[in-house]
């Protein structure tokens, strides 16, 4: 056994762990230390960190968010209302929209209009599934007002043209006397809506047109310049930037594009591979539970890899870093249709996102967008339905509802003293996590997750620098196994319970946090 210390890019924040042998047994000791820097603090969090994403994929649309005024199934204006009031709990901030790799092959105007004079597309990238384009421009932005929350578009770029989404831009955001805004009018939306984000392509290095880094700069330039600005909406412009460890795109787009782009890009999955299984989603052990865990953290290293090359060129930390696709990627629930990404979510992943939004917040100066894969029915989605009208809330759903405290509150650094563990692919893994804010009303939250699948962890918590003197509340999401998820027969297998066991005095916090459990603490 050896003592080693890591240290973070986040001001003031600084590890010690014990890294253990190989093998993955732990010490017998099961303690940790956290200590607040409240003096450190100095950058909001985001809200947008807490973005979803909604792509024309499976039933994520049709079914999940959508299924028509006609429908059986109890809805508001087309919308599903149990989705609807379940995504209005999270207070969802941003939602992208229509894609991913469909956003290169949708066509706007195939979706505005009577729906039943609306053609149908073939949807090549997800299962070939024949696409009825009832869920178009109107359906979307005005789902993202009953919501509350920014549009992010992503446009077409790789099979569309600049002329069609220089007329999309018009067509959503110019009050104008102009040929777009009035053909939004005769098709009954007097009033353009409000969009900030525009995607200018997305995977343009892949399913978005396979180009070259050096040529999409090309491209991004020449599109940026004719999505402009109507009356007083301002769009923010973000590039398709890289995946997960491709540097040299985040490279040539900086030097490329520059200033030009108001944001890139990066998507990272929690996946084990691209090719053959990627595992069941509620069928696993321990070792690939650490080993996602791992694979999870690992998004630190990216992040920061970026955020360095960023950095040479924008000092300033003017242009924003979106990572506007991330999550876990298991493969399909059994019969399921092929190609629909439809997974079960256990236990397992709601640790991915406490752990990623963790790692979010430590680099905020930077990072000002996230947006999970995907909202309902896709890959790590918040909600699961059928069309019997049934709905469960996922574990995931479940920490995003306990994280959204953090939603533009000021970010506090901290350290964390914990063991580690070593885990295959020679990766290093702590056993706790944690995160700090202060809200704008004063209140302090400390969100903490005991990454140990078998073992209670008392957690010491130094929080003498900020004049707290009680714990208001606790919540905690945990279960027996790690596999648990919610169905429909069972969608309360896992939800959050209130969590009694922290106390302070003088100026110290203990905490006794459960084997695999995930705690939020409210603070004043």
């Amino acid at each position: 056994m050896k003592i080693i210390r890591f240290k973070s890019i986040s001001a003031a924040f600084f590890m010690t762990a014990t890294l253990l042998f190989p093998g993955g047994s732990l010490t017998a000791q099961k303690s940790a230390t956290i200590k607040i820097y409240p003096d450190h603090a100095k950058d909001t969090i985001p809200k947008e960190i807490y973005g979803q994403f909604a792509e024309h994929l499976g039933t994520c649309i049709y079914g999940g968010l959508w299924v028509g005024e006609n429908s059986k199934i109890p809805n508001t204006n087309g919308y599903r209302t149990d989705v609807l009031n379940a995504l209005k709990e999270l207070n969802v901030p941003v939602l992208r929209w229509p894609g991913g790799c469909f956003a290169d092959e949708y066509h706007w105007m195939d979706g505005i209009g009577p729906k039943d004079q609306r053609p149908k597309m073939v949807n090549n990238n997800w299962g070939g599934t024949i696409e009825d384009n009832s869920f178009g421009t109107h359906e979307f932005l005005n789902l993202c007002e009953m919501l509350g929350c920014e549009p992010y578009i992503s446009g077409n770029v790789g099979s569309g043209t600049v002329e069609e989404m220089a007329k999309w831009v018009e067509y959503m955001t110019s009050d104008g006397d102009s040929p777009m805004a009035n053909l939004r009018r005769r098709n009954g939306r007097d009033k353009a809506w409000k969009v900030k984000y525009l995607g200018v392509g997305n995977e343009s290095w892949g399913c978005g047109g396979d180009m070259r880094p050096e040529y999409y700069a090309d491209l991004y330039r020449r599109y940026a310049v004719y999505c402009r600005n109507y009356d007083d909406n301002r769009l923010y412009k973000v590039a398709s930037g890289a995946s997960d460890y491709d540097y040299n795109w985040t490279e040539v787009l900086m030097e490329n594009i520059g200033r030009r782009m108001h944001g890139v890009s990066l998507h990272y999955y929690t996946v084990t591979g691209w090719s053959g299984s990627k595992g069941a989603a509620t069928v696993f052990d321990q070792n690939d539970y650490y080993w996602t865990i791992g694979k999870c953290l690992e998004i630190e290293n990216v992040i920061k890899r970026h955020c360095d090359i960023m950095d040479k060129y924008d000092r300033e930390k003017r242009i924003g870093l979106l990572v506007d696709e991330w999550g876990t990627w298991w493969d399909e629930e059994p019969e399921t249709v092929r190609g629909h990404l439809y997974q079960q979510n256990a236990l397992r992943d709601a640790f991915v996102a406490s752990l990623t939004f963790d790692v979010f917040h430590k680099y905020v100066s930077r990072v000002k967008m996230a947006n999970i894969a995907q909202i309902v029915n896709v890959l790590q989605s918040m909600i699961l339905t059928n069309d019997k009208g049934e709905m469960a809330l996922t574990p995931t759903y479940h920490v995003f509802n306990m994280y959204k405290v953090h939603q533009d509150a000021l970010n506090i650094p901290l350290s964390v003293a914990c063991d580690m563990m070593n885990v295959r692919d020679n990766r290093t893994i702590p056993m706790l996590s944690a995160t700090a804010s202060r809200d704008k009303n004063g209140s302090v939250h400390i969100s903490l997750s005991n990454i140990d699948a078998q073992e209670t962890q008392t957690v010491s918590v130094d929080i003498s620098g900020l004049k707290i003197s009680k714990v208001m509340n606790g919540t905690i999401l945990t279960s027996a196994n790690l596999t648990d998820h919610n169905t429909f027969e069972k969608p309360q297998t896992i939800i959050p319970k209130e969590f009694k066991d922290a106390k302070i005095t003088n100026g110290v916090m203990q905490i006794k946090m459960p084997a695999k459990s995930i705690v939020t603490l409210e603070l004043k």
